[in-house]
């Protein structure tokens, strides 16, 4: 082989007794991290989501590097579905505006916030979820579950994340213009709680993308992957889901952030 390829045999037996190189060491301690994460994920932790979780981890590593070694591992996560609908639009309240207009940073918790509604299908009903979603850490702050999408369903997942605020600070709460949100129940209760009311306009879905993004996480990563037969099985499944999985990565994120931990390349006799 060596005399049809041109090359020396000492120059073969020299290459094939080398150990292994620093890169390749550091590509086998990465692969063991990723195949880590991507098993505590339940296999929906893609390259992007991935190459974060490493950095917050305090591993300066980059995203092509990871795209690279989990495609060699056939490790993948969960693609997004595209669909397409419409849905009844409500009337914005003549004192209602586009506060957020598409700002979604944040500077501290409790700033603003953004809700939204979703439906997820069991063999016995749908069953409704209502969300408040934190722009600063993107934690879901309030959150409720109900067979019907009405206002009370609404009203309880701002009433939870109003428990959990601090202070009466006022706080900017962005939501689109289905008829729960411009009710004159829920825009009494926004009043009567310090919380200003920003709404989207007609046709602009992108004016509420952060809880957009979040159903489409939560769908793509756990409610498309099962079948629920009844109501009670979903709400199970999906309390699980943000209190157990999504909630806890948000605040080890956080403390990560809190902590400044230096970004380090693993070295040569890591792991």
């Amino acid at each position: 082989m060596c005399r049809c390829l041109n090359v020396s045999t000492s120059g073969y037996y020299a290459w094939a007794d080398r150990d292994p190189s620093q890169r390749a060491r550091q590509n086998d301690w990465l692969l063991e991290r990723i195949k880590a994460h991507h098993a505590s994920s339940d296999g929906v932790l893609g390259a992007p989501r991935m190459h974060e979780t490493l950095r917050h981890e305090g591993v300066a590593v980059g995203r092509h590097r990871v795209a690279g070694l989990m495609r060699r591992a056939t490790l993948c996560g969960v693609p997004q579905r595209r669909r397409w609908g419409n849905k009844p639009i409500g009337r914005r309240p003549v004192n209602v505006s586009n506060h957020l207009n598409r700002d979604f940073a944040a500077t501290a918790g409790n700033q603003k916030w953004v809700t939204d509604i979703t439906y997820i299908r069991t063999a016995e009903a749908w069953l409704y979820l209502c969300v408040v979603i934190d722009l600063f850490h993107h934690e879901v702050v309030g959150w409720s579950m109900s067979r019907t999408q009405d206002r009370s369903m609404v009203i309880n997942a701002v009433l939870m994340a109003l428990w959990q605020r601090k202070g009466d600070d006022p706080v900017v709460l962005h939501s689109d213009r289905g008829t729960q949100f411009t009710s004159d129940d829920y825009q009494q209760f926004l009043a009567d709680h310090n919380v200003l009311c920003s709404m989207s306009a007609v046709g602009h879905c992108a004016d509420n993308a952060a809880a957009e993004g979040f159903f489409g996480m939560l769908k793509r990563e756990r409610v498309n992957r099962r079948r629920y037969t009844t109501i009670a099985e979903a709400r199970q499944d999906v309390f699980d889901y943000i209190e157990r999985f999504h909630n806890p990565r948000v605040r080890r994120r956080i403390q990560a952030n809190d902590n400044a931990l230096p970004l380090t390349q693993p070295s040569a006799k890591t792991g």
